[in-house]
């Protein structure tokens, strides 16, 4: 008994059904059924007569190359399925046939309307249109399903060949379920995130009522302002207020405006009683308008930089965000002598005082410029790109102090050109520098902006200078005494520090070393004129 293939074929006895091979059948009934199977490359053709279904003829042909082998696909019309679109699924045909053209390959579709879902299984021509559609992966041996639109259905189609039944198996795209396994893991997970978050606010909401923060107290405090009203070391010095509660200061007057910002005198309170004598400390408070933000971020950064202390920069004590009043406010200390611009124009000063302003202006400017702290720490340069007199404040002590910092730029050398060409021409346009209002300043080259600091710092000393009385009254007509010699030394070193050339400037480094030459000149004139008076006492004691 020969057992039938899958592939069966009706063929005219009067024909030739192999040619070109060893064998040539011609079977001389009118009707003869052969099957065909394919065993280790051997084909069998079994002849069953019509008139005699006992009689079988077997014959075993070993040379297949005149055989045109079609595809064999599965071949059902429209019927109902249970696949649900996804992952992988076995097409419910139990019908295989070969294809009756040589280049038509094997086709399943699978739609959805409504409810129903139906699958078809057919063999198609790539080059015509099936449905309005043309086939376009047809060259795989595995049937990888492809939504297709559809008015009013979900519609997918697959094509293959070079495989028997290739289109038995339907693969579904996987990509198009990532999205909702990966929704679907994250889920818990936000819930737990969330969860958390919410407890511990919740707990800090509870810590905090229990135990609600105490108001600075005079007895327990680092002072803000010290009794001189200059700067000193305060718990809340750079950093930002993240506390619930803002501080308690009440603004008072208004001492200044600029074109980002205005600066207020306020009363920072500190007692736990508003009728103390002493229960408020006065502060400064420069407020930024909302819009203002990016100003007020860069001067908070750059004071919040702890390599930036030094007893001529403005003592930074803490910033909020008061985004109730749509405002942004920096906390410092309160001079109350104001800026140097309005100092010089009510105040002739001295020698001493000339000395006092400029050394501390040189060193502060020295201490921004240079990339070393004082104790030898490393630390990026600042340029301020502000210098002026009415960003100068005047301490107590008749020394500067340097603020507004909004402008200010790190120098860090891992900035590239075009980061530092970004940063614009900023300033004062009566204090820059020659290069920088004709936008010709070297970006390659971080040593520009302090020389361009410098050269601002040179018109600055300039206004102290034009101030100042040095010589009184009664100086004796001859010899050179320490005052003339200091400004000889001063106005010699403005001219160097504004040259028009910027490699041709000193540097604020240098600037400060010869205001302490100078003060050693001082101290020699004072040891001198002591002499002088005690010789002097001398001889009026030896007439007498």
């Amino acid at each position: 008994n020969v057992e039938l293939p899958d592939m069966c074929l009706c063929w005219s006895s009067f024909s030739l059904l192999i040619t070109n091979t060893v064998f040539i059948f011609i079977a001389f009934v009118f009707v003869c059924l052969f099957c065909l199977q394919n065993v280790n490359a051997v084909y069998l053709f079994v002849c069953h007569l019509v008139t005699n279904p006992t009689f079988s003829i077997l014959y075993l042909i070993s040379d297949t190359s005149a055989i045109a082998i079609k595809q064999l696909c599965k071949f059902c019309d429209l019927r109902a399925t249970n696949c649900p679109g996804r992952g992988v699924c076995k097409v419910e045909c139990d019908i295989t046939a070969i294809c009756p053209e040589d280049n038509e390959v094997c086709v399943s579709i699978w739609r959805k309307k409504d409810d129903n879902v139906t699958f078809e299984t057919v063999c198609h021509d790539p080059a015509l249109p099936l449905y309005g559609l043309y086939l376009d992966d047809y060259n795989n041996t595995k049937c990888i399903m492809k939504e297709k639109k559809a008015k009013d259905s979900k519609f997918f189609i697959c094509s293959c060949s070079n495989e028997e039944e290739c289109n038995d198996h339907i693969i579904f795209n996987l990509n198009s379920q990532v999205g909702p396994v990966i929704l679907v893991s994250l889920v818990p997970l936000l819930v737990i995130a969330i969860f958390v978050i919410t407890s511990f606010y919740c707990y800090r909401v509870y810590s905090q009522q229990q135990n609600p923060r105490k108001p600075l107290d005079n007895t327990d405090k680092h002072p803000i302002i010290d009794n001189e009203g200059s700067d000193s070391s305060s718990t809340h010095a750079n950093n930002l207020n993240h506390n619930t509660e803002l501080l308690p200061i009440e603004l008072d007057v208004l001492v200044g405006k600029g074109r980002f910002a205005e600066v207020y005198k306020a009363k920072l309170k500190q007692g736990s009683s508003v009728r103390e004598e002493h229960g408020f400390e006065t502060v400064a408070v420069k407020i930024f308008q909302f819009e203002e933000y990016a100003s007020w971020k860069n001067e908070k950064d750059i004071f919040s930089d702890a390599d930036l202390r030094h007893e001529n920069v403005l003592h930074f004590l803490t910033a909020e965000e008061r985004k109730g009043q749509r405002q942004y406010w920096l906390i410092t200390a309160y001079h109350p002598l104001g800026n140097l611009q309005e100092y010089l124009t009510n105040h002739i000063i001295s020698w001493p005082d000339l000395w006092l302003l400029g050394s501390s202006l040189a060193r502060v400017v020295a201490h921004l410029h240079s990339d070393r702290t004082s104790c030898g720490r490393c630390k990026v340069p600042i340029a301020h790109r502000d210098i002026k007199s009415s960003n100068i404040l005047v301490k107590k002590d008749m020394t500067c102090c340097l603020c507004d910092f909004g402008l200010a730029l790190r120098l860090d050398n891992s900035l590239s050109v075009d980061e530092l060409a970004n940063s614009g021409q900023v300033g004062t346009a009566r204090y820059m520098a020659p290069e920088v209002l004709e936008s010709r300043i070297n970006l390659e080259n971080i040593e520009s902006f302090k020389q361009a600091d410098v050269y601002s710092m040179a018109l600055v000393l300039w206004e102290i200078i034009s101030r100042c009385s040095a010589i009184g009254d009664g100086e004796p007509p001859f010899g050179m005494s320490a005052p003339a010699l200091g400004i000889q030394m001063v106005c010699g070193s403005i001219e160097e520090c504004w040259d028009h050339d910027p490699e041709a400037r000193l540097t604020a480094h240098c600037i400060a070393e010869r205001f302490d030459d100078v003060e050693y000149l001082d101290k020699l004139s004072d040891c001198s004129d002591s002499e002088e008076k005690m010789l002097e006492e001398i001889i009026v004691v030896d007439e007498k």
